[in-house]
């Protein structure tokens, strides 16, 4: 995203150039047209999980694990059919969120980002999983309902070999929920139910536990 606002940026200098030429040309009188660019995302926060001390969940229980591993952040989860999550407590209205996800071990399961968190039966849900599908959820009051789809949708863009890399990213904008992988787009849908919240991380298991996924390299901006 940042390489598209400095192309941006770029055309919008070049515009006003040329606009200059042309209202000066067959005149004496100097025109003044300001050539200042728009301005790109701003960087709210980053984390590449190094520090235990940067505000994301240290927890364990029956179900699962969520804490910081190996300068990643690891979200384990035992128990089947089950998700959980982390949270790092901040309040946001528009984000563009980027994070490096990968399944350190176990069975496919899920990767996911959270965008406008109010609580644990109120927030979005972007997500992939490891086994090659995607999808846009909503959680409202605890039920949760698939945007833009009846299903999941399957997609050669997720990357599925053992330990592969997927860079997701979710844009929560307005009303406008899109989801990306490894720089391409994925889906988009509408939804006005929620308008800020905490960002998050999540995974999630199917029949099968122990699905240890990983994270690192967050950026989150505001558009």
């Amino acid at each position: 995203m940042k390489s598209v606002y400095r192309i941006l940026a770029v055309l919008a200098v070049l515009s006003l150039a040329a606009l200059a030429c042309s209202l000066t040309k067959g005149t004496s009188d100097q025109t003044s047209v300001s050539t200042k660019a728009p301005a790109g995302p701003t960087l709210l926060f980053q984390d590449d999980f190094s520090r235990t001390g940067s505000g994301w969940d240290r927890s364990t229980d029956e179900s699962s694990t969520t804490d910081y591993i190996d300068d990643t952040y690891q979200i384990k989860i035992t128990e089947t059919n089950w998700y959980a999550w982390a949270n790092p407590g901040k309040t946001l209205g528009d984000v563009h969120i980027e994070v490096d996800a990968w399944k350190a071990d176990g069975p496919d399961g899920d990767a996911a980002i959270i965008c406008r968190y109010v609580d644990a039966s109120n927030f979005y849900l972007l997500s992939i999983t490891t086994d090659g599908y995607y999808g846009i959820i909503k959680y409202k009051d605890g039920e949760d309902t698939l945007l833009g789809s009846d299903s999941l949708q399957g997609s050669d863009l997720i990357k599925t070999d053992a330990g592969a890399v997927n860079r997701l990213r979710a844009d929560c904008v307005g009303d406008h929920l899109t989801l990306y992988v490894n720089s391409e787009l994925l889906a988009e849908v509408t939804d006005a139910d929620f308008s800020s919240g905490d960002i998050g991380l999540a995974s999630g298991t199917y029949d099968e536990g122990g699905t240890d996924m990983r994270f690192d390299n967050l950026m989150v901006y505001r558009p």
